[in-house]
């Protein structure tokens, strides 16, 4: 049998001093892809997150959470006070050795710590130094605090979510904050293939407001062309018809007629062949015009027959197609079990547990997952062993509180 390949980013050291979603995915997947991962947290609670519900408690007494575990796999973690002269020297050790840092801290809180980007890379030219912020370095708001659901407010996501007439609407599955992570990961691995040619590090800034304002490009240039707001369209596509949820004669289906050649399928398959004169619905821009008689044609149809039997006939034509599942469908879907997107494991204190892959596959493989989500402080003290600090000088950082080791969480 031939041995796996190593993984990508094998060798690489990345030190992480962000928290929450969007600095703490994109580590995760540079964990994923092989770097060695080192997450510093706050003694007093570390990462917030890990006290969010919906909480799990192990038999003796330790705590965590499902937003917790869901990104911060393949780390290791030391519980540090990086504002004790002791704890920012230790960031100066860990930096040293570092290829990558990524932080989340509000505006202005790393030059003040002393651990900004001009202060590590003064030590360590090569290093990649990513900042995570809510409003980016430029601009009157480059002080504000950013959450997702801030910057979907502010950039006008949502007022073009949900359905018309709706009131604002959150996506909740924080797409900002997510594809910021995903912004500052490719930004990082970029940078490092810049160093490969210059053998400098450099820069890199992400924030939830650039994001926001690239996920919006194709609202942004419709409405510099038109000088119209968008109108909420639901689950449904503004310049698309038939693309929606649809009944059926007994659960909803979703339906994507994505251009004309599938529409001539749709009727194909669905006893549509005899429109009275069909020429009028012929074109997207036509059907979009015309878009309640067309959504009221399908519907008529739809209701005929049950979703399984729509789901086989469209799917074999090609048309794209879903159930409209919940979320405990899709997780118990064939597919989901076959795509190996769905994992599970074994946690030394929580017991079995369930995740969700890097959604990448490398030579057909997904990468492995190699650590559990870490314990506060559960590797604190072989961390600053590798940083070169002797038995005496790690003690004392213990006693002094500058540092914490893993210990059993009371419950609140």
């Amino acid at each position: 049998m031939t041995a796996p390949s190593p993984l990508p980013l094998e060798g690489l050291r990345v030190l992480d001093l962000s928290r929450v979603l969007a600095g703490p995915l994109c580590t995760q997947y540079l964990g994923d892809m092989g770097a060695e991962v080192i997450k510093v947290e706050a003694p007093e609670g570390g990462d917030e997150t890990r006290g969010w519900p919906v909480l799990l408690r192990s038999p003796e007494g330790r705590r965590t959470s499902s937003g917790f575990l869901s990104v911060n796999r393949n780390k290791r973690s030391i519980a540090l006070d990086m504002k004790s002269p002791e704890g920012r020297d230790v960031v100066l050790r860990l930096a040293r050795r570092a290829d990558v840092v990524v932080e989340s801290f509000a505006p202005g809180v790393a030059a003040k710590l002393g651990i900004d980007a001009a202060t590590l890379r003064a030590l360590e030219p090569r290093l990649v130094y990513c900042s995570i912020s809510g409003f980016g370095s430029v601009g009157p708001l480059a002080h504000g605090k950013g959450y997702d659901v801030i910057l979907q407010a502010f950039s006008g996501m949502l007022e073009i979510t949900g359905d018309p007439g709706s009131p604002p609407m959150r996506s909740p599955f924080s797409p900002v904050d997510q594809g910021t992570g995903l912004h500052a990961l490719i930004g990082i691995l970029a940078a490092l293939q810049a160093r490969e040619r210059s053998g400098t590090g450099c820069s890199v800034e992400a924030s939830l407001f650039d994001t926001a304002a690239g996920f919006l490009g194709n609202f942004l240039q419709t409405y510099w062309e038109t000088s119209t707001e968008p109108v909420k369209a639901g689950v449904g596509h503004s310049a698309l018809c038939p693309y929606g949820i649809f009944e059926t004669a007994d659960k909803p289906i979703i339906i994507g007629v994505a251009n004309d050649a599938l529409w001539q399928r749709f009727c194909a398959v669905a006893g549509l062949g005899e429109l009275p004169d069909p020429a009028r619905f012929a074109t997207t821009a036509q059907r979009v015009a015309q878009r309640g008689e067309v959504e009221a044609i399908v519907q008529a149809v739809l209701r005929r027959k049950p979703r399984a039997h729509w789901f086989t006939v469209l799917d074999d034509a090609g048309i794209p197609v879903s159930p409209v599942h919940t979320l405990g469908e899709f997780a118990a879907h064939p597919h989901s079990a076959a795509s190996g997107m769905l994992t599970h494991y074994d946690d030394p204190h929580f017991g079995a547990l369930r995740g969700v892959a890097q959604p990448l596959r490398f030579d057909g493989r997904r990468t492995p997952q190699r650590r559990p989500p870490p314990l506060l402080g559960e590797h604190s003290v072989e961390v600053l062993r590798e940083a070169g600090l002797d038995a005496a000088a790690i003690t004392r950082l213990l006693e002094r509180g500058v540092v914490l080791a893993a210990a059993p969480t009371p419950l609140p």
